[in-house]
């Protein structure tokens, strides 16, 4: 009967070990910055790969724009990249890049900000570009470094300046996730675009298309590692909630063709906030390809849009 016993215990130490090292191996595969082989088609690289023009490139890359920081509620240096407007103004775009991504790679979104007469905010999330972190947060703790730049921006350009926040995929769900924060009335539009309704629904998605194997216990377990090695549990990102408490209208914009953040998640996200908002689905267009399928049809939807609440 010992030998027993003792068989099991070994069988059960096993098991254990087994499900933490696949549990530390998806977190790595998922969370930790690092080259990601399974983003053939990602969002980093089709930033970059947007360029309406070499003008805006030109104009990112430019004399006028100046590095912002600022340190993350639990210690970390976070860098933007701030460019002002050609001509004095008091509105201000802060833009939120992708998975992979950095502030570099958004300069076409900047670019259609500076043509709207708007200063440009666009920094490096934790883990990303020249901002410190160890891991990313998928939108959740970013929630807070974003209201932190609100913060900056009002303290930089004054009490008066509006502001608009305009996310694309995981900046998307970032700008989201901050809707449900407190925000001052300053904070007068959100413009997502291909965002995902919570961190659980696109890793469990992801998984499946990766791995075509059963979730459980693996994203129960890797969740649990997120809590020991980044310091949250993922299943706390659910987008969704934190639109249900969402007051700021809100741009949605997914393409139809959408297979990494799946077009599906559009009406979830939709119908998740009361607030004013519009919706917009751009025809044939594939994870963050929204605006290089029609750039100038891209900027008069976002135009025509915050031209109603600024």
């Amino acid at each position: 009967m010992k030998k027993v016993w003792i068989s099991i215990g070994i069988i059960f130490v096993l098991l254990l070990g087994g499900l933490a090292f696949a549990g530390n191996y998806f977190y790595d595969y998922a969370f930790v910055p690092a080259e990601k082989d399974f983003l053939a088609n990602d969002e980093a690289q089709a930033s970059v790969d947007n360029k309406p023009t070499d003008k805006a490139l030109t104009w990112f890359k430019g004399s006028t724009r100046t590095n912002w920081y600022l340190t993350s509620q639990d210690g970390l240096k976070l860098r933007g990249i701030y460019l002002p407007a050609e001509n004095e103004s008091h509105k201000t775009a802060i833009i939120a890049h992708g998975y992979m991504g950095d502030a570099e790679s958004m300069y076409q979104f900047a670019g259609m900000y500076h043509e709207l007469g708007y200063n440009v905010l666009v920094p490096d999330a934790r883990g990303h570009g020249e901002s410190q972190g160890d891991y990313i947060g998928f939108g959740w703790p970013e929630r807070k470094d974003y209201v932190q730049w609100i913060d900056r921006v009002l303290t930089q350009n004054g009490e008066d300046e509006t502001i608009v926040l305009h996310g694309v995929s995981m900046g998307a769900a970032t700008v989201m996730m901050t809707s449900g924060e407190k925000l001052p009335a300053n904070v007068k539009a959100i413009v997502e675009d291909c965002g995902y309704s919570s961190i659980k629904a696109e890793l469990v998605y992801q998984y499946q298309q990766m791995f075509n194997l059963p979730t459980f216990p693996i994203i129960q377990v890797t969740n649990l590692v997120t809590r020991l090695r980044a310091g949250f549990f993922f299943t706390e990102g659910d987008v969704t909630k934190q639109l249900e408490k969402n007051k700021t209208p809100m741009l949605f914009i997914h393409g139809s063709d959408d297979t990494f953040v799946p077009f599906s998640m559009l009406d979830e996200v939709y119908a998740a906030t009361s607030a004013p908002k519009e919706k917009w689905v751009v025809d044939g267009a594939e994870h963050a390809e929204s605006y290089s399928k029609n750039p100038e049809r891209y900027k008069e939807k976002v135009k025509s849009f915050l031209s109603l609440y600024e």
